[in-house]
């Protein structure tokens, strides 16, 4: 049996692709020599918000979960029974779990994550949602809290993805990193907590959508206990429910596209 982690945080930073690499992101960059992560981790296509945070919470790819930039405040996800979020994974595994949402974009926690189960969600500005999200690490110690931070695909829309205006934007959303990680240490819940960091997508120009390079492909590191130092061969961004599942001993559902990427657990 692998080992168990008690606690999962994953933080999503929208927008920010692989861009870490191109700025001083110190939070990020000890993440990678602490863990293990890819710069090339795969994205779903089309490379939009819905689409992908779709992706990343259900195992599956947008052909299957169905939502779109431009039906998710109108038709939230419908297809809960056949792919089941990982929150309900968790919770049907674990009754009494702590789980949370704290996002900046306001449809993951309105249209994704389900109602009715127990899931803590907030909605605000990243800056005052970091204030939370570490109150709350440390007042609840979640076994899985997911965090979306928004300000970095912003400055991407109005000054252009890789500029200065968005590298510096994406530094301060590394800034929110660290302070979460200084939160799990303070709570005394760090030695068996994996922390997941990752984005949705990247963008080109001033957009995203479409299928560059600089839109698809995204970074992903991960940092526990029994987490291997190095590089992730391969991986897709559905993939990461699968990595949360395998963390939190749920058993994989059997409709996933995600598999559990090589290179990431020691066992």
């Amino acid at each position: 049996m692998s080992y168990k982690y008690k606690h999962v945080i994953l933080i999503g930073i929208d927008g920010s692709g692989n861009f870490y690499k191109n700025t001083s992101t110190p939070a990020i960059h000890r993440m990678f020599l602490e863990g293990a992560g890819t710069d090339n981790c795969l994205t779903a296509i089309p490379t939009d918000s819905s689409e992908c945070w779709g992706a990343m919470l259900l195992g599956v790819g947008p052909r299957i979960h169905g939502m779109t930039n431009g039906t998710i405040d109108k038709t939230p996800y419908q297809h809960r029974d056949e792919h089941p979020t990982i929150f309900k994974m968790i919770r049907d595994k674990y009754p009494d779990a702590k789980l949370a949402s704290f996002v900046n974009w306001s449809p993951i926690n309105s249209s994704m994550a389900d109602d009715g189960i127990g899931i803590t969600k907030r909605t605000g500005q990243d800056d005052i949602l970091t204030v939370r999200i570490c109150e709350y690490i440390k007042a609840e110690k979640p076994d899985f809290l997911f965090i979306q931070f928004d300000s970095i695909d912003g400055a991407g829309h109005t000054y252009g993805y890789n500029t200065e205006r968005y590298l510096k934007e994406l530094n301060v959303a590394d800034g929110y990193v660290a302070k979460i990680r200084d939160a799990v240490k303070d709570a005394g819940i760090e030695d068996d907590t994996l922390v997941i960091a990752t984005a949705d997508h990247g963008g080109f120009g001033c957009g995203h959508g479409g299928i560059t390079d600089e839109e698809k492909y995204v970074f992903f590191v991960a940092v526990g206990k029994t987490v291997k130092h190095g590089i992730i061969p391969k991986m897709e961004v559905k993939d990461i429910p699968a990595v949360v599942a395998h963390a939190l001993d749920v058993a994989a559902d059997p409709g996933w596209e995600a598999v559990l990427p090589e290179g990431i657990f020691t066992e």
